[in-house]
């Protein structure tokens, strides 16, 4: 059987990106400096861009020593009202950051289950994991090797599905808002933070690896995005630019971002191209057939 050059493509950008990760995860720091960094921060810098992107001290409290890397650009814990007892699936989970804070809002009947495919990040979650039981008390997380365009999830098994700056690392984005169709109970839904384009970036950003890493060569325009999700089977599709991520990273002097600002043209801005979204999508319930 032979692999087309658009498979080879897409394994290509994959494991420039399990790579990328993987060394985030074992060095316990950003891969662009000691700053804030949307490839990975410092512990301090960490803590400052999650205040910044609206988690609370509450959320922070227990968290296991190294869960948070600085790899979010939103708060999908936050806009997922997460109700007790319910089953809750993070795609690409890294070390457990949103786990563990779904984790505490879900209690004791409730499951968070993390999928990632770095097998890195994997471990790191899995210590992590200990250090949450003893922290909370609960045992109500785990964590699953794996691609988010293949989820080792069963049908119809999640109430809520949250992501954090990951779906956009994915080379191919229709198959894992399918994937995501398909793993929720009819009515759950979808609470995601990711980045996305308000316009088209120039091509000599979307060459950069580094912007690969950093969530924001793969990124995809707001309309695709909702595109996507309307043609997995999903409803009530709610999309919410948050521009303050990105004027963030750039008034901190991220080294992406003043990458990025090279390439753009003369007088232009990183907001003018890129934001941080909020997107809250459903499931349908499916239609009770009449027996006449």
């Amino acid at each position: 059987m032979t692999t087309s050059p658009q498979h080879l493509e897409k394994e290509s950008v994959r494991q420039k990106v399990r790579e990328g990760y993987g060394k985030i995860a074992v060095t316990d720091s950003g891969c662009c400096g000691s700053g804030v960094s949307c490839c990975g921060s410092s512990p301090a810098a960490a803590e400052e861009l999650v205040r910044h992107i609206g988690y609370s001290s509450d959320d922070l409290a227990v968290l296991p020593e190294g869960a948070n890397m600085g790899l979010s650009c939103g708060n999908p814990t936050a806009i997922a009202a997460l109700q007790s007892g319910e089953v809750v699936l993070d795609l690409g989970a890294g070390g457990g950051f949103d786990v563990f804070i779904a984790g505490r809002k879900l209690g004791a009947t409730g499951r968070a289950i993390g999928v990632d495919m770095t097998a890195e990040m994997l471990a790191k979650a899995r210590r992590n994991a200990a250090v949450y039981r003893e922290n909370t008390g609960l045992d109500n997380v785990e964590f699953r090797l794996g691609e988010i365009e293949h989820l080792p999830v069963a049908d119809a098994s999640v109430d809520v599905i949250i992501s954090n700056c990951v779906i956009n690392l994915s080379p191919d984005k229709p198959q894992v808002w399918r994937e995501m169709a398909r793993v929720l109970k009819p009515g759950g839904r979808v609470a995601v933070s990711d980045l996305a384009l308000l316009k088209p970036l120039p091509e000599a950003v979307v060459g950069m690896v580094e912007a690969l890493i950093g969530c924001v060569a793969g990124a995809v325009l707001v309309s695709e995005t909702e595109r996507m999700a309307r043609a997995a089977g999903l409803v009530d599709i709610v999309l919410k630019p948050k521009p303050d991520y990105v004027a963030g990273m750039t008034d901190w002097n991220d080294p992406l971002y003043q990458q990025i600002l090279t390439h753009l043209p003369a007088g232009a801005k990183a907001t003018d191209y890129i934001t941080s979204l909020e997107v809250q999508a459903r499931k349908p319930v499916a239609e009770k057939k009449c027996c006449g």
